[in-house]
């Protein structure tokens, strides 16, 4: 068997050896260890007509049980996909393990998706049955249907079925489907699976070109769930059952690793958020919930550090003293682990105690042990704010293709700005190192995934003849083995005189110089020098979670003390606001002085007229930034630097 397959039904060598000689099992075998020891505890908690709903791990077992004779029923096919369309939920998490057991694979699509991408990813993984959520969703599919010659049933778990459809269920009816079909039928099935098959596939969003569907064999999901969530210091139900609010997209490897599958394997009580989860509601659960170890991308910790600060700005004179004074306090004792004074300590313990305390309680982070966040890199604010309210952002790195994490930091692994050390087992190593020890970073270990369905040349590209995996980010190792990631390699910028730029760095001092700003870009591949795109920050609305042209309250602090008295986003790009834009080069000639070299140096520079969004395109459904679409998009605005 080779190390890697482009085939749904493939099979693959396992990565086993001295540093990880763990039994591989299937996420059969994983469900039962985990029902004998949590059966009677609640796993899923989801909200209903205002009071939480909650089932037992073996109420959770035997309705997936129930969902997979019904996929059965329904005509599932060996290796072929139920995908599943719809905000995190009780029903996503039974149709997914109902579908692996049934010996499908599960495959996850964002709800933002168009009807032509999930056409596309149905297609491609010869999706049998669809789950949606409800008729918007369901409309997608209607467009598609007849252009889907494997799709046999559509599952709808939220709302009625419009019309009489046939092939078209609701969860209840679904449910009840399979009942004549036998446990054995079901036990054959279960036992037949290999742990080096297939039975999760995570589309990569896709930034060039097709989206690859990365599969997952059931080793990658068992032994990922155990491993690099220990290192992250989860702890199994039997010490302390961890709970944890679910609301990042779950056909994301970060949240399907996180909240579903580690769930099963040690336990924990997962709660759903509402789906406005990230236009604003997740703190409502989070207050509610007060989780044990809570998840996010880089965006979620920015958007509540940005609440907190307009918040802020709207308390009177002498609370922002106090939260301040407590805040510095706090992040001093942070960032000099060295021992201060007796009188320094009690001050600091008091200030956490009186102030930090109730802060972190409205954010509903009073009981919660392990932030972390992952999926992209944390900016210096960000990072240091949460160090001032006493929270420490662990931060984990790794990929589709890597199971989700593949390094992590916790309690025991932490080092500022690095995302910790690769999990017990897994290897990283840097190939093509430039003269300060920056190379591209490659992995090894079981997270490594099986290869991309139905791409054998991409599969062969991703991987070196000696089996390690090539992220395309770069990145350096200190002398204790942590790691920093420094950015990616397609996103380096190469000026027309061939110096190198890595973007990050410049974008992240502009937006720490300029509170104003909320997203910044780095332009200058093959040009003469660089320029840079703007946004400004501005109030969201809060049905479509779009940019409005209303600034937020901290945008309009920074408008008054430059002596504007803008309050839209319109007011200051149409009269090329003189205080702001006089700000706003002067926030960049700081950055500038502070550049490594001329290349560096931010030249020109222009605002634009709206914030970057999901729905605008500019960013993925991780808020990710989107970089060649941006350059498209804006396409006029980036040529008007390089006229002559």
């Amino acid at each position: 068997e080779s190390l890697w397959t482009s085939f749904a039904d493939g099979r693959v060598r396992l990565r086993i050896d001295n540093s990880c000689p763990q039994t591989p099992i299937t996420v059969h075998q994983m469900f039962k260890e985990s029902l004998e020891k949590y059966g009677s505890l609640n796993a899923l908690a989801s909200k209903k007509n205002g009071r939480w709903e909650k089932i037992t791990f073996s109420e959770y077992y035997r309705l997936s049980r129930k969902a997979a004779k019904s996929f059965l029923k329904l005509g599932l096919e060996r290796f072929h996909s139920v995908a599943i369309l719809g905000f995190n939920s009780p029903e996503w998490f039974i149709s997914a393990v109902g579908a692996v057991f049934a010996g499908g694979i599960v495959t996850g699509i964002y709800t933002t998706n168009s009807p032509e991408a999930c056409h596309y990813i149905a297609h491609d993984s010869k999706t049998n049955i669809m789950v949606v959520e409800n008729w918007k969703q369901l409309d997608k599919i209607m467009q598609i249907w007849n252009r889907l010659p494997h799709l046999k049933a559509v599952v709808l778990y939220k709302d009625s079925v419009p019309e009489r459809h046939p092939n078209l269920y609701t969860m209840e009816e679904f449910l009840d489907l399979g009942d004549d079909i036998s446990d054995t039928t079901l036990d054959d099935i279960i036992n037949s699976q290999k742990p080096n098959q297939c039975c999760v596939l995570i589309y990569t969003s896709g930034t060039t070109g097709k989206p690859k569907g990365a599969m997952l064999s059931h080793d990658n999901i068992t032994w990922t769930s155990a491993h690099c969530s220990k290192a992250g210091d989860m702890q199994p139900a039997e010490v302390q059952q961890e709970s944890i609010v679910s609301y990042l997209p779950l056909s994301h490897i970060a949240a399907q690793i996180y909240d579903l599958w580690t769930g099963i394997k040690w336990g924990e009580q997962v709660y759903f958020a509402e789906p406005d989860a990230l236009k604003g509601s997740l703190i409502n659960t989070l207050k509610e919930v007060q989780p044990t170890s809570h998840m996010g991308v880089p965006r979620v910790w920015e958007k509540i550090m940005e609440k907190l600060k307009d918040a802020s700005a709207q308390s009177g004179f002498m609370k922002k003293r106090m939260v301040s004074w407590a805040m510095s306090l706090s992040l001093e004792r942070n960032l000099n682990c060295s021992s201060s004074s007796d009188l320094k300590q009690f001050w600091t313990r008091l200030a956490d105690y009186f102030v930090l305390a109730k802060i972190r309680n409205a954010l509903g982070f009073s009981s919660c042990q392990k932030h972390f966040s992952g999926a992209a890199p944390l900016n210096t604010e960000t990072l240091y704010f949460f160090l001032g309210l006493n929270i420490t952002l662990y931060e984990a790195y790794g990929m589709s293709e890597t199971t989700g994490p593949h390094c992590l930091s916790g309690p025991y692994i932490y080092r500022q700005h690095s995302c910790g050390k690769p999990a017990p087992g897994c290897k990283v190593k840097l190939v093509d190192k430039d003269t300060e020890g920056s190379g591209e970073i490659c992995f090894w270990g079981r997270t490594v995934f099986m290869g991309y369905l139905n791409m054998e040349d991409k599969t062969k590209e991703a991987f070196d003849e000696d089996g390690w995996l090539h992220s395309g980010d770069l990145g350096k190792l200190d002398k204790d083995g942590f790691l920093y990631v420094t950015g990616r390699i397609k996103d380096l910028i190469i000026t027309a005189g061939g110096e190198n730029v890595p973007p990050i760095p410049i974008e992240d001092a502009v937006k720490k110089e300029l509170p104003i700003v909320s997203n910044a870009m780095v332009i200058g591949d093959k040009k003469k020098f660089l320029a840079m795109l703007l946004t400004l920050k501005s109030v969201l609305d809060p049905d479509t979670s779009d940019p409005t042209d209303i600034l937020t309250e901290q945008a309009r602090d920074f408008c008054q003390k430059t002596g504007s008295k803008a309050t839209k986003v319109s007011e200051i790009v149409a009269t090329r606001d003189q205080a702001i834009y006089q700000a706003i080069q002067e926030g960049i000639n700081k950055v500038n002085m502070n550049a490594t070299n001329r290349v560096h140096c931010i030249q020109k520079w222009i605002v634009l007229p709206r914030d970057f969004s999901i729905s605008g395109g500019e960013l993925g459904p991780t808020m990710k930034l989107k970089r060649l679409t941006v350059l498209e998009k804006y396409r006029n605005e980036v040529d008007s630097f390089y006229e002559e």
